[in-house]
């Protein structure tokens, strides 16, 4: 008994290489994680574990009742002898990975093919065969894998229930008495240890290349992390060799090198010595990559390196594309072809997609800034023709009776205008010269509202140093004006507030004007709203502005009350930055 024991583990040997043939199989990898198969994975299931089935008697050791001895292999079967095998073993496989189905289907091949063999115990083992698959298929489990414990118990179950059969089937029953008696333990045993191997096997070679692939992926993803940073600026030498030395460290070739169409602009690792920065480009297969936009593996037969001592014999090119044209490549080189295996030429056909793709959204990334700074200084240089047409009006009128005044306003007008276009120069400016704007804006208002308008400032020094986006102030004050106190005969009143705190300068517009419905405040600087009189600017592009340039704790903050008044404030930050600016306290009239 012992010594069968350790046969049939022996020949277990034969379990282990087959699990791992199977390991490459596709439709095995998925069996193995799947929940459902659909109809042709069933059937090629059947058919192999069928087959396995069938080289598991064959494996088997021939055993006469009548001389109680065994013969090494299994050829013929005579009618007083039965087999020692290890059919059970692919049968409760199948049953296992496959379901019921596949099990019994298995189970019928292999049975089928025993009964053909003869023997006393045939037509027992081969319905024992069927038997096996439904039950190991009834064990199956969906949204669980199977535990190795689970396939020792159930190969030894299934044994069990073989042995039973024969006692019961088998005739003589002497002789399957005998049979059972030396057969039984060892075949039992030596089943559930090859159901658990045959599994352990499979289960470790799939979760090793699984573990191979997330490894793969989490470099990947370090690379795609550190190197975004860089090539948000585009393709240029100082990004290039940044890239390149990240790449470097994590690959680990020989050398890793980038070029643009006609030249290499960074080179780190073997061959710096004369793989210049700068150089054009001297290999045949590199300008091939380019016009072709194909992966290509030079080895020192098509490398063709102008320096005859060059240690790099071997690289692999990839093209680097932008809106499907050839930019550059990305060049992986190696000391020897060997090197190059199929993980690695994956990983830099990845890495090729990944810088492509990284170079592509830094472009549209770059778009995006160009078009929001259009649309600012767009909004920047607008002036309504109302306000103009309304101020040379005014003036006009003064030229005779006040020419001094007169010649004051236009100055005003002049500085008014001069700030609207230095607005659409600069991207950020001080309150000081918002301050100033606002002054040039309101002079103009004042003489239009002759002894009804009163304008007081509370202004910290420090606080003029913030930096704001052109034409951040003057609309809030002039929306203050016309919509505020325009209709108002007199005790016309605004005060502006500008003051500095630990983290934010906080700006603030209050009129005793008009103010508004709860209704309308809702939509003041939310959506676009007509201005007959305004500059054009209104409170929306303001707030628009300040959201984009420092983010949504920076919009305008409004509160007002029917026939009191209305009070505009935001806040911006003190990181935005500073400049030199002064102060200006006190009231005009």
């Amino acid at each position: 008994m012992v010594e069968l024991l350790f046969t049939m583990l022996e020949r277990l040997g034969m379990i282990v290489t087959i699990a791992f043939v199977l390991t490459r199989l596709r439709f095995f990898r998925e069996m193995v994680y799947s929940d459902h198969l659909n109809r042709r994975q069933q059937y090629m299931a059947i058919l192999f574990f069928g087959f396995f089935g069938i080289i598991g008697t064959y494996s088997g050791l021939t055993f006469s009742t009548d001389t109680e001895q065994f013969q090494r292999w299994t050829v013929d079967v005579a009618a007083d002898e039965a087999i020692a095998n290890s059919r059970v073993i692919g049968i409760v496989l199948a049953g296992l990975l496959g379901g019921y189905k596949v099990g019994v289907g298995a189970g019928l091949i292999a049975g089928i093919h025993r009964f053909s063999l003869g023997g006393f115990t045939g037509l027992a083992c081969g319905i024992a065969s069927i038997v096996a698959g439904f039950i190991s298929g009834s064990f199956r489990k969906r949204n669980k894998h199977v535990k190795l414990s689970h396939a020792f118990l159930i190969g030894g179950i299934a044994e069990t229930v073989q042995m039973v059969i024969i006692l019961v089937l088998a005739r003589p029953l002497d002789k399957a008495i005998t049979l059972v008696e030396l057969i039984g333990v060892p075949m039992i045993l030596a089943n559930g240890v090859g159901s658990a191997l045959f599994l352990m096997i499979i289960k470790n070679v799939i979760n090793e290349e699984q573990k191979v692939g997330a490894l793969q992926a989490q470099k990947t993803l370090r690379i795609a992390d550190q190197t975004l940073v860089y090539l948000r600026n585009g393709l240029n030498a100082h990004s290039a060799q940044a890239v390149c030395q990240i790449l470097y460290n994590e690959i680990q070739p020989s050398a890793v090198a980038m070029t643009d169409r006609f030249r290499i602009i960074a080179h780190v690792g073997l061959g710096d010595d004369h793989h210049r920065v700068n150089s054009p480009l001297q290999t045949q297969i590199t300008k091939e990559v380019i016009e072709q936009g194909k992966l290509k593996v030079a080895n020192d037969t098509t490398i063709h390196c102008v320096h005859k001592d060059c240690p790099l014999s071997a690289a692999v090119i990839a093209p680097l594309q932008h809106r499907e044209q050839t930019i550059g490549t990305l060049k992986f080189y190696f000391q020897s072809e060997k090197e190059i295996t199929n993980v690695i030429i994956e990983l830099i056909s990845g890495l090729s997609v990944l810088l492509s793709n990284q170079l592509e959204i830094a472009e549209a990334d770059r778009a995006y800034q160009l078009a929001k700074e259009a649309e600012i200084k767009a909004l920047q240089a607008q002036i309504s023709p109302h306000f103009l047409f309304n101020s040379l009006n005014t003036i006009v009128s003064l030229v005779r009776i006040e020419p001094n005044k007169a010649r004051d306003l236009l100055v005003s007008l002049s500085n008014f205008l001069r700030q609207n276009l230095m607005g659409t120069t600069v991207k950020m400016t001080t309150l000081a010269e918002e301050l100033k704007h606002v002054k040039a804006y309101l002079a103009i208002e004042e003489a239009r509202f002759v002894d009804k308008l009163t304008v007081s400032y509370d202004i910290e020094s420090e606080a003029l140093t913030s930096l704001v986006p052109p034409l951040t102030l003057q609309p809030i004050v002039e929306n203050a004006v016309k919509h505020g106190i325009q209709n108002k005969d007199k005790n016309c009143m605004i005060h502006i507030h500008i003051h500095s705190g630990e983290a934010t300068t906080t700006v603030m517009v209050i009129d005793n004007g008009e103010g508004m419905s709860q209704e309308r405040l809702q939509e003041i600087g939310v959506t676009p709203l007509v201005s007959e009189s305004g500059t054009g600017l209104g409170l929306y592009n303001v707030n628009r502005r300040l959201t984009m340039m420092f983010g949504e704790k920076s919009n305008l903050t409004l509160q007002s009350v029917l026939k009191v008044g209305t009070e505009v404030s935001f806040k911006i930050p003190k990181s935005g930055g500073r400049a030199d600016g002064a102060g200006d306290k006190g009231s005009s009239r």
